[in-house]
């Protein structure tokens, strides 16, 4: 049960054991645990400084749409290894595919947002408004999953949001990431 629990999580082998016991031998409650425990190490991570890292390009199949995209790392090791490397391919597969505007909700413009919330408060004139103001929130929800790279579901696990997959990454490297900025072409657009 400890090598599959690893196998589906990537945690090492004294934390699988660990998360098994809490959980009283149920796997998918381990995967919680294992999963809430990374969130809270990322977390602790996140004020380190990243000055190494990758600047990647990717032309996706047909040439017709290429990434450049600059993801940050603590450390040149981490930059060099494989699985960091695969990381960023997936990370540019999912730009490539999604078409994101944003990495991340900070980076999205007042402008647009109020927007984007005078559309939502248009679309439900006539219903209460505690309704109103829900409904709104909602949409601007799915926003920004369409524009923030970091909100949008994960291409090739559409069950995991993008910042999910950074979590896990940062708990099973070690190192705090960062995804710093990129930028999509497209041919014709």
């Amino acid at each position: 049960m400890v090598a599959d629990l690893r196998e589906k999580t990537g945690a090492g082998l004294l934390d699988c054991k660990k998360a098994l016991t809490e959980a009283n031998g149920n796997v998918e409650e381990a995967v919680t645990i294992l999963r809430k425990k990374g969130a809270a190490s990322a977390a602790k991570k996140a004020d380190r400084m990243t000055k190494e890292g990758l600047i990647h390009s990717y032309i996706h199949v047909g040439g017709k749409v290429g990434v450049l995209i600059e993801v940050n790392c603590e450390t040149d090791f981490v930059a060099r290894n494989e699985d960091f490397k695969a990381f960023v391919n997936d990370i540019c597969l999912q730009i490539a595919a999604a078409n994101p505007l944003y990495v991340n909700r900070e980076q999205v413009p007042e402008a647009d947002l109020q927007k984007e919330r005078d559309i939502a408060a248009a679309q439900v004139q006539g219903k209460p408004p505690a309704a109103v103001q829900k409904i709104v929130e909602g949409k601007i929800e799915k926003y920004f999953s369409t524009v923030c790279l970091l909100d949008q579901p994960f291409v090739k696990s559409p069950e995991k949001i993008v910042k999910d997959l950074v979590t896990e990454k940062i708990t099973k490297i070690g190192e705090n990431i960062q995804l710093r900025r990129f930028t999509r072409y497209q041919l014709g657009a």
